[in-house]
């Protein structure tokens, strides 16, 4: 391969004496007595010679001019004698008000040059024209001062216009621009030149396009209001307050005849007045025929002279700034639709395409019942307003708006304090525009009131326009006043926050009674913190999937618009609650875990002996005949049974992570959270994409968490646990078969009890003997099951006497001395005999409890109170007899997973969500959300596990 490169010139820096030659894209040296042209691009002859031969290529011949001959034609061709001298460049100089003539009328060279002055006399008024190739008819203003074509003491030149000293002229202008934000105040050359005569031929003469060039200087220096100045906004108000006898235009009392309409007026609360006072005469609608509806933005458009250019529709890109496609430039103006364009556009692009700047009127067109079209005045608010005393406080309060009309995207000309044809020193660029939609309170089918443009302008000294860019947005809003939504929310969360606080306090009366203590100590009031920081987080999850909801049910179903989403700034309340929800939600799940990890539980075993073995003592060399041992494994089955079910859920997590996550990326659920009246599931991907709404997102997704866990638990519920699976009611079974009880503490005098002691009597037994059993319970020749006779409920609550849970205690702590065996082969065998006699101690105990052998401990067994199911607590204390409480929905599960599916659910909703606020991403709040699920599975397994085995005394190798 070969590789070629080639110095990078250009004709900047070729130098006078070379130019850019294109063919080789480098520079070439200029012929003798040449010189390169302005452009660099070509060589031309230098002053006092003439070109002999130029055919367009690099070859140009020049030839010196004789002496008496030493100027050369305008077209470089011919030498010819100049009466008044040369220009720099070589070529005949004439006086002002006069015309070069080379050639006679037939074309013929001339040996010397004429130069003619133009007549300015009564009959003629003639004066040369700027190039002074001709004569033209001078300026009315100088035949109107002077009856000729000079202008000359004591009469005014300004601006090319001539004015009489006689005259009532405006004051005396100043020219200086104040460039705010970088703090410069310069005098403009645009300003210089033009502001006085633009001033004194509106004020003399009522000229028309003079008014505009003076209202566009006053727009270029932001519509500045100081009374004790006379810059170009004092001079229109000067004008504006001394023509209030030429009347107004079209009934608008802003409006003079002959001047522009840049203010809506300075009296306190006009603002409010003109935004919220009159609806706009069109009603709007998201659904039907008249869907998709745009508004039609119309612009009268002007350049920085004052010239009417014309009248111009918004759509296509006429005020953003930033490229786009044409449909998607075009959605700014979709009524209903949220717009945001934002980018960063380069100094020099803005000067290339913005080197003049074009001033706006906007107004809203509209048709009457007629057909008949109009026009409504849309205000301006412009955030760089210089304002005076009156106004120092504009924008923090409507009533003290000042409202304009005029506005510009970019001014590339008041910024240059010297000659007009260079770059300017400062540019000023329209770097945020936002167009506000307000809905009209209270509506009726789909009323508006008039928009609102709010501009901010940015200020930029150049330096090195290459090298900098500025970042402008564009952007249409739709907002309606909420204050009503937050009095209804800080309702709601005030109500429902009390009843928390009553509820909080019943639940922590009833852990207090289940406790068995009666004081109120520091203990139970972080309980009680504890108990109300979970209900809390219900009710801000109650109130933020509710107002999610509405919005999406209210804002995408409704057909005459009634409603507006809340805009970003006004989310930040309901984001706000979200995270509430979630903190407190995350403090209930970790309180319920370390109560689920900390229960105490026991597995009685019913089975007894059969016969007797002969077994050898130790250290007396003799064998006696000994109680058959009792198998354990139906023990360590039980608990691994139970260590399996502690994580079981109602639903399936994975399946609902994925299934959300279908529903909102690939069925397209996630496009109802755009901010578009648009209530489709699939959108083209070249159309406009709105912004995203917080508020529909989380609505859309806890709609769809709550839908799609709901159908779970209904299908899980009514046809999985019951014609597949139903691993609760199962363990229950299996509890029976085994012969084995299960007895469970998750308070010091309240807990739960599957009763599983056999019918059949015994459970370790042949697989020919167990068929049998079942086959005699299937066939009902046993008796039933449940703890009292002829009765099946199995699981119980129960409320255990003090008496009881201290002899209860004082077993389980040489219990729990040592938590067991490290390894079976190698322990002390007075640790293991320690360990032994405990358990069967314990055990024993229990099963006596159960059998009503401790009449000093006995219980009672009877059916809950309806408001005893309903306030989760007990109203009969068990001081005497303990209470078993006949319990037929297993609510033993309370300490499983299974129990509270509630609390794992919300707070799964409510992670997704604060994943998804903050990343606006569902792909990724779901890949946390199924991590996060792991984490604490893995984490109640664990700890659950070595609570297991500490508390029964099964060694944790046998739990797999």
């Amino acid at each position: 391969g070969r590789g070629f490169s080639l110095p990078l010139q250009g004709p900047e820096g070729c130098g006078p004496a070379r130019y850019f030659d294109v063919s080789s894209l480098a520079c070439a040296a200029c012929g003798p007595h040449q010189r390169a042209n302005d452009g660099g691009l070509s060589c031309v002859c230098q002053p006092g010679f003439r070109m002999v031969s130029n055919n367009g290529g690099p070859s140009v011949i020049c030839e010196k001019c004789p002496e008496n001959m030493s100027g050369v034609t305008k077209d470089g061709w011919n030498c010819i004698t100049c009466p008044k001298g040369l220009t720099s460049e070589g070529k005949c100089r004439c006086l002002n008000n006069e015309i070069l003539v080379e050639r006679s009328i037939d074309g013929i060279l001339l040996n010397e040059a004429l130069c003619i002055q133009c007549n300015g006399s009564e009959h003629s008024f003639s004066a040369s024209d700027a190039l002074g190739n001709r004569c033209i008819r001078c300026e009315q203003t100088f035949i109107n001062a002077s009856k000729s074509c000079d202008c000359s003491s004591p009469n005014i030149l300004t601006g090319g216009l001539c004015f009489s000293a006689s005259e009532n002229l405006p004051p005396k202008g100043i020219a200086t621009v104040r460039f705010g934000q970088i703090g410069i105040t310069l005098i403009s050359a645009w300003f210089l030149k033009n502001l006085q005569a633009s001033a004194s031929a509106c004020w003399l003469y009522s000229n028309l396009t003079a008014c505009q060039a003076l209202a566009n200087m006053c727009v270029m220096n932001m519509n500045s209001l100081s009374s004790s100045n006379t810059d170009a906004c004092g001079l229109f108000q000067y004008i504006y307050a001394n023509t209030a006898r030429l009347g107004i235009v079209h009934s608008i009392s802003f409006w003079r005849h002959n001047l522009p309409w840049l203010y809506y007026g300075d009296q306190p609360g006009l603002a409010s007045q003109v935004l919220e006072t009159t609806h706009f005469p069109t009603r709007f609608s998201f659904k039907g025929t008249s869907k998709d509806i745009k508004l039609q933005f119309i612009a009268a458009s002007f350049d920085a002279e004052g010239n009417f250019l014309k009248w111009q529709n918004l759509e296509g890109g006429v005020l953003q700034l930033c490229p786009d496609t044409q449909t998607k430039l075009n959605a700014a103006y979709v009524f209903g639709t949220t717009y945001e364009q934002n980018c960063k556009i380069s100094v020099s692009k803005i000067l290339a395409d913005f080197a003049n700047p074009i001033f706006y009127d906007i107004f809203l067109q509209y048709n009457d019942d007629e057909g008949q079209q109009y026009l409504w005045d849309v205000p301006v608010l412009n955030l760089n307003l210089q304002y005076n005393e009156m106004f120092v406080n504009q924008g923090s309060n409507m009533n003290n708006w000042l409202l304009t009309r005029r506005f510009f995207l970019v001014d590339a000309l008041s910024g240059k304090d010297n000659d007009l044809g260079k770059l300017p020193r400062i540019i000023r660029i329209a770097s945020k525009i936002t167009i506000s939609v307000r809905l009209a309170m209270p509506t009726q089918r789909g009323t508006i009131y008039p928009p609102l443009i709010t501009v901010a302008y940015t200020d930029v000294l150049i330096q090195n326009p290459d090298s900098q860019s500025v970042m402008v947005s564009f952007s249409v809003i739709y907002e309606m006043n909420q204050s009503e939504a937050q009095i209804q929310t800080d309702i709601a969360l005030g109500v429902l926050g009390g009843l928390a606080v009553l509820w909080s306090l019943l639940k922590t009366a009833g852990w207090k009674r289940r406790t068995g203590s009666s004081m109120i100590d520091l203990q139970t009031v972080l309980k009680f913190l504890l108990f109300y920081a979970g209900d809390l987080a219900n009710v801000f999850f109650i109130i933020t999937v509710g107002t999610g909801i509405y919005w999406l049910v209210f804002f995408k179903a409704q057909q005459f618009v009634s409603v507006f989403l809340p805009l970003p700034s006004q989310e930040e309340d309901f984001v706000t609650y979200v995270g509430c929800a979630f903190s407190l939600k995350a403090l209930q799940l970790l309180h319920k875990l370390v109560s689920q990890l900390t229960v105490d539980i026991f597995f009685i075993d019913w089975e007894r002996p059969k016969g007797k073995v002969l077994k050898a003592v130790e250290g007396e060399g003799v064998i006696k005949s000994a109680a058959a041992p009792v198998s354990i494994w139906r023990t360590y089955f039980i608990a691994n049974e139970w260590n399996e079910i502690q994580t079981v859920r109602k639903i399936n997590p994975l399946f609902q992570v994925l299934a959300v996550l279908f529903f909102l990326e690939v069925v397209g659920f996630s496009n109802l959270a755009l901010m578009d009246s648009s209530s489709s599931l699939t959108r083209s991907s070249e159309s406009y994409a709105a912004p995203w709404s917080r508020v529909l997102r989380f609505g859309v997704s806890a709609a769809l968490w709550l839908a799609i866990a709901f159908l779970q638990i209904i299908y899980f519920a009514v046809f999985y646990e019951r014609f597949v699976e139903d691993k609760i009611t199962q363990f229950i079974d299996l509890c029976c078969m085994s012969n084995i009880s299960v007895f469970l503490l998750s308070h010091s005098c309240f807990g739960y009890y599957i009763h599983g002691r056999s019918v059949h009597g015994h459970a370790d037994t042949n697989m020919e003997e167990m068929s049998m059993n079942l086959k005699r319970e299937a066939e009902n020749l046993c008796s039933q099951r449940g703890l009292l006779p002829n009765t099946d409920v199995q699981t119980f609550q129960i409320s255990v006497s003090r008496k009881m849970r201290l002899q209860y205690d004082r077993i389980h702590e040489t219990l729990t001395r040592k938590r067991g065996p490290a390894r079976l082969l190698d322990s002390s065998a007075n640790t293991f005999e320690q360990n032994t006699k405990a358990y069967n101690t314990m055990n024993k105990f229990l099963g006596s409890f159960i059998d009503h052998v401790h009449k000093e401990m006995d219980y009672i067994v009877k059916d809950k109170l309806l408001l005893e199911r309903v306030l989760g607590m007990e109203f009969m204390e068990p001081i005497e007899k303990s209470i078993f409480y006949n319990d037929e929905r297993h609510s033993f599960s309370d300490v499983l997973y299974y129990g509270n599916e509630t609390t794992l659910l919300v707070f799964d909703i409510l992670f997704f969500s604060v994943v998804d606020l903050a990343s606006q991403s569902f792909v990724l709040a779901a890949i946390l959300t199924y991590l996060q699920q792991e984490i604490f599975r893995f984490i109640r397994n664990t700890v659950g596990q070595k609570n297991l085995a500490s508390k029964t005394l099964v060694d944790e190798r046998f739990l797999i």
